[in-house]
């Protein structure tokens, strides 16, 4: 008789369900689908930075709820969808109903498909995720296939922030804010690959001079975090496309080594 594996996953998800679900890991993710939902109800208010302000919280509960929960060895099948699940609404629905109400309306019918198109394609990187997942194939933890979808998130975010800062208040219109939906809803679930972080050694110990480092990096981002968010988000987006394109045309600087494969996350 052959074994059918999805059978045996969805099994093994019964059982755990009913021996009981992990709770801080799965608070954590409630939080940061919480701040997403938040986020809708604010832009639709018309208060965009505080809108903006959620999400960027958001994607903070939603990279410590995966860390927290391998670090005390609670993860499980249940958090796994449940993070993607959050995911959709607080880096996918929130950015997107965010993104038209403050920028996208004046385009008309490009305006609103463009705003769909962000939240389909968090779904489909999503989905993606989940059919590599249950297929049991392993990745490099190194690299995200495709842009990840908080990353989209915050770029949006952080804009919206930048602009207020500017001094620009209320809804814009401008050619820009259409064409980089369009971009981050393509990166997201393209082939190209974005440094991970998650093999960054956070808990093991380090020189003094990188505390310094760390502390410095700090003390700039709050010296004015609406600038310098919004240029580290911008600089994450466009970084692994320059680094693609200048290895493909010096493949032999940056050849990706033969059977190297990536990983696709849901965040």
């Amino acid at each position: 008789m052959i074994k059918n594996p999805f059978m045996d996953r969805q099994r093994e998800g019964a059982y755990h369900t009913r021996r009981g679900i992990f709770l801080l890991p799965n608070l954590l993710t409630t939080a940061g689908l919480f701040c997403g939902f938040y986020a809708i109800i604010a832009a639709i208010n018309g208060n965009y930075p505080v809108s903006a302000m959620a999400i960027i919280i958001a994607a903070v509960f939603d990279g410590l709820d995966g860390r927290i929960a391998r670090l005390t060895k609670t993860t499980s099948r249940f958090g796994v969808e449940y993070d993607s699940l959050s995911d959709l609404v607080a880096f996918g629905v929130a950015p997107g109903i965010l993104a038209f109400l403050w920028g996208l309306q004046g385009f008309g019918r490009l305006g609103w498909l463009a705003a769909f198109l962000y939240v389909a394609t968090t779904a489909l990187r999503l989905a993606r995720f989940n059919t590599l997942s249950l297929s049991g194939a392993s990745f490099s933890k190194t690299y995200f296939l495709g842009l990840p979808c908080p990353a989209a998130a915050g770029a949006l975010a952080t804009t919206v922030l930048f602009c207020q800062h500017m001094g620009i208040e209320g809804n814009v219109h401008h050619a820009g804010i259409l064409v980089m939906v369009y971009v981050l809803s393509f990166l997201m679930v393209s082939n190209i690959r974005y440094y991970s972080f998650k093999e960054a050694a956070w808990f093991q110990r380090h020189p003094f001079s990188a505390v310094t480092v760390f502390v410095l990096i700090l003390t700039v981002i709050a010296t004015e975090p609406k600038v310098t968010l919004f240029v580290m988000a911008i600089a994450y987006v466009l970084s692994c496309p320059v680094i693609t394109l200048a290895r493909r045309l010096h493949p032999a600087d940056g050849s990706v080594k033969k059977g190297e494969r990536t990983d696709d996350t849901p965040s």
